[in-house]
């Protein structure tokens, strides 16, 4: 993909390509999905993308994603008319349309004739330093939790699930499994998954296990919508009651609204940043750990908090 006459856009759209897709399929197999966040085809096979780029990551295959919206001129090179449109890429060429391999079975079918053909070694430049199989787990790592800020909690434990599985030691894959499922509502299993990853020698003093159980913690002050609109109005009939305004902050988030729980405690924060030896502030932080430090929303709020205490 020559960059010769191309405007400025268009040569950092070119120079992005090569780094995220035509670098890797030097020595893997990239499989290459145009989609676009509207798309609901898209949505649908993504999850089944996911799963096979994991089985296969040991095989030397990974899984790119270009958004047709953002990438326009990518699309375009690729003349992508409609979407999904998969690929599979090696040494920078495509050697395979996949857009038609719907399902898990026909993907991977296709996927074991290409691996066939090509001399792609499993694991190769991978084993020797475990830096590109580092390097793969944490793209799924990366991918789990935009699933998960863009509320797919369903989907991104899945690919979470996929990544403990392939990096049984990666703190980061299961403390998003846990929040994951936290978020999803599928405590039981959230417990099970704390308890698993606590289990494991080097992981259990792991500060990112924190965030899980903090998850975890936050889930545990659910109540029903009768007793969360008691303390709603408890709250609001006495704003100087901190303690009121502090339990329905945690009861508002755990049901699911963190913008209530957020306007709350920053409101506490604002208003005696020390009271109870700074629990407001303590606790937007352990919210921020339990749903994902890049999430959109806990980036803001984030702003929100910095605002108040630094001006």
């Amino acid at each position: 993909m020559a960059s010769m006459g191309l405007n400025m856009d268009e040569q950092k759209a070119v120079e992005r390509f090569k780094t995220d897709v035509v670098e890797p399929s030097m020595t893997q197999l990239v499989i290459l999905d145009f989609y676009a966040d509207w798309c609901g085809p898209c949505k649908a096979i993504a999850p089944m993308l996911e799963k096979v780029a994991a089985e296969y990551a040991d095989k030397g295959v990974v899984l790119k994603k270009i958004d047709v919206d953002e990438e326009k001129f990518i699309a375009a090179q690729f003349q992508v008319q409609s979407i999904p449109t998969i690929y599979a890429l090696f040494q920078g060429q495509p050697v395979a349309d996949l857009t038609n391999a719907r399902s898990e079975s026909q993907m991977k079918q296709t996927l074991d004739q290409i691996l066939g053909q090509l001399p792609i070694k499993p694991g190769a430049d991978q084993s020797a330093e475990g830096t590109q199989g580092q390097q793969d787990v944490g793209q799924f790592v990366d991918m789990a939790e935009k699933v998960l800020a863009d509320g797919d909690a369903e989907r991104a434990a899945g690919v979470f699930m996929q990544v403990v599985q392939m990096a049984p030691d990666n703190a980061a894959a299961h403390a998003g499994l846990v929040r994951a499922l936290v978020q999803a509502e599928r405590i039981d299993e959230a417990k099970s998954a704390l308890a698993a990853a606590e289990g494991i020698p080097s992981l259990a003093d792991d500060p990112q296990l924190d965030q899980a159980r903090n998850a975890l913690e936050l889930a545990g002050n659910k109540v029903d919508d009768g007793e969360l609109a008691a303390l709603r109005e408890k709250a609001e009939a006495d704003p100087e009651n901190l303690q009121a305004r502090y339990d329905y902050a945690e009861a508002a988030f755990a049901a699911g609204d963190r913008d209530a729980a957020a306007d709350e405690l920053l409101a506490l924060v604002e208003k005696d940043r020390e009271w109870n030896e700074g629990a407001a502030r303590t606790r937007l932080i352990d919210i921020f750990g339990a749903v994902g430090l890049e999430d959109p929303w806990v980036v803001a709020t984030r702003r929100r908090l910095s605002k108040i205490l630094f001006g």
